[in-house]
Order: C-alpha cells, then sequence, then structure tokens
C-alpha cells in the first residue's frame, strides 16, 4: 500500500512516567509530529541566491485527546507531566512505518469547554539527541 489516508492504520503509544508503553490512540483525536532540521544561511555577498547548511535535527509532538481516566489511558499516561521529569518514548505507526522518538512532554493541558466537553492536550520535544528516524 503506497498512499494512505490517516483512517485506521495509526497506533500511536506513549510510555507512562515508569517507562511501560501504553496504546492511547483510542483517546486521542488528533496529533501533530514535526521533524524540522536547523538551517544556517552561508550565502556569500558573490551570490544571487541563497546557500545553506542544515544544521541540528529535531523532533516534536503534540498530542490532543478526550479525557479518560480509566487504567493505563490518557490520563494516566500525562498526570504526572507537572510531577516528573522523565522522557518517555513516543512511538506512532502509519501506514506499516514508525517513527519513535524519546520526549520530554512539557504540560498537560485540560481544557473543559462550554459546551461541556473535557479535552486535554500534551506538547513534547526530543529529549536525547537522537535523530528520529523512520523505519
Amino acid at each position: 500500500m503506497a498512499k494512505a489516508s490517516g483512517l485506521g492504520q495509526t497506533t500511536l503509544s506513549v510510555d507512562d512516567s515508569a517507562g511501560t508503553a501504553r496504546a492511547i490512540k483510542n483517546d486521542i483525536t488528533n496529533w501533530q509530529m514535526s521533524t524540522p532540521r536547523g538551517v544556517q544561511d552561508i550565502t556569500g555577498v558573490d551570490k544571487s541566491a541563497n546557500e545553506r547548511l542544515l544544521l541540528l535535527a529535531d523532533a516534536s509532538v503534540t498530542l490532543n485527546g478526550v479525557f479518560n481516566a480509566a487504567s493505563n489511558q490518557s490520563h494516566d499516561v500525562f498526570k504526572t507531566v507537572p510531577s516528573t521529569s522523565v522522557a518517555r518514548t513516543v512511538t506512532q505507526t502509519v501506514n506499516g512505518v514508525t517513527l519513535a522518538f524519546e520526549a520530554l512532554f512539557s504540560d498537560y493541558q485540560l481544557t473543559r469547554a462550554d459546551s461541556g466537553e473535557l479535552t486535554w492536550s500534551a506538547p513534547g520535544s526530543l529529549a536525547d539527541g537522537t535523530v528520529p528516524t523512520w523505519a
């Protein structure tokens, strides 16, 4: 299978603070993952177009979901973000290809909308200097 939608072919797990991977994809309503590279402009005055060098690799993720306080679900995974300083493995598989990296989650935001829905958002950033690589 080459081209794919994001429907039904995604798995996503995040380690809890003890380092156990938890499959929380059922709680996640949407997510964004990014793997940018830094760029240095090295254009000399003798050029008419930009010259650049690639620099350090990075990764970030923002997970958004529906509050679920059941055992080993999203709240169990993220409730320790404010009180622990542990890297957590984030593993995403889409259409048979996987990207995994160690992330530091910096926030666990809960939102109670005026409509009554209770949702959360958890942003994470690359933790360990290992270049994220698709497998």
